[in-house]
């Protein structure tokens, strides 16, 4: 009969032992930071954008599970309503609502806002996941580089139309979800809407970095009403968002390549911890303009802090969107 030494001592049992051991442990620390305050959210309305699936349904979920009143703001309305009816099973918090969002159209964002306003009179966080991740250019309903148009001009134009609410429900909190891909990012003022030339990492980090002006200069705006902002990096993520690359979607990299990051990318619902921290944690009532990662602050990347850039990108985004001057 064997002992446990010789288990330990057998090569082909001590060296696979070994490496899921170091998998598992590697997996566990990529998790991150982990928002663990219990709250209770119950009468807070809140709404999330990109809500059906990966980061943003799993903020929902959470949400929920604390009482809250949440709305998914979402494009897919059969998906949306599939993720929604799953929530309300699993939490039994039957205030899970849908709206159509589809912040590739100003036209829609100004329909969901009147939907919104239409349903409640209040609005005490703002959650702006959603997003796209590169692929080739594309173009929005109204003209815009894709990426720059979901992840900044919609999600601008939403959150300007959105502040006589928030303003009405103070406390209240915005929560925007950006990338450390912000730190590669340029905001191109001779070229913003790439159309000079197209590349689609550069695109991407551009409008993660127009996340993060957006959010400082909001907070300068909103100071002193009671309405906080701050911007957040999620982690690398395993989620849909790499669903428009090509190289993605191979077989190869399906079976071969991504088993090997597998231990390294954050589950859906450790991604959205930093969300909820920035949302919820009762310490950060009155912090704003600030960026997390992991449920800490952290430095932003110096072009990020560039007044010049940031008050352009701001005029630029207002005349684009349309969005009134509430300052």
């Amino acid at each position: 009969m064997w002992t446990l030494s010789d288990y330990l001592l057998s090569p082909l049992i001590a060296w696979p032992a070994s490496i899921g051991f170091a998998v598992y442990f590697i997996r566990q620390y990529m998790q991150g930071g982990q928002f663990k305050k219990e709250t209770n959210e119950t009468g807070k309305i809140v709404i999330v954008t990109g809500a059906n699936t990966g980061i943003g349904k799993e903020t929902v979920r959470e949400l929920a599970r604390r009482g809250a009143t949440v709305y998914m703001a979402c494009r897919d309305r059969n998906r949306a309503e599939e993720a929604r009816k799953q929530i309300i099973k699993e939490t039994k918090n039957k205030n899970v609502f849908f709206l159509e969002l589809d912040l590739s159209s100003l036209s829609s964002v100004r329909k969901f806002v009147a939907d919104f306003k239409a349903e409640q009179n209040q609005l005490h966080v703002l959650i702006n996941n959603a997003g796209i991740f590169r692929g080739p250019r594309r173009l929005t309903e109204d003209g815009f580089e894709m990426q720059l148009g979901v992840n900044h001009l919609g999600h601008f134009l939403l959150t300007i139309l959105l502040i006589d609410l928030l303003k009405k429900s103070t406390p209240s909190r915005i929560v925007n979800v950006s990338s450390l891909a912000h730190a590669m990012g340029k905001i191109n003022a001779d070229d913003l809407n790439s159309e000079k030339s197209y590349d689609e990492g550069k695109a991407y980090s551009q409008s993660k970095l127009a996340n993060v002006m957006f959010t400082r200069e909001l907070a300068k705006r909103l100071a002193g009403t009671g309405v906080t902002v701050n911007a957040l990096h999620p982690g690398v993520v395993d989620t849909e968002i790499f669903r428009n690359l090509q190289l993605a979607q191979s077989k190869f990299v399906i079976n071969f390549i991504k088993p090997l990051f597998w231990p390294l990318l954050k589950t859906p619902k450790s991604g959205a911890q930093t969300t909820l921290y920035a949302a919820l944690d009762p310490d950060l009532d009155d912090v704003t303009g600030l960026y997390f990662s992991d449920c800490k602050p952290k430095e932003v990347a110096e072009t990020a802090t560039d007044e010049k850039v940031i008050k352009f990108l701001w005029k630029q985004s207002e005349k684009w969107t349309g969005a009134p001057r509430v300052f």
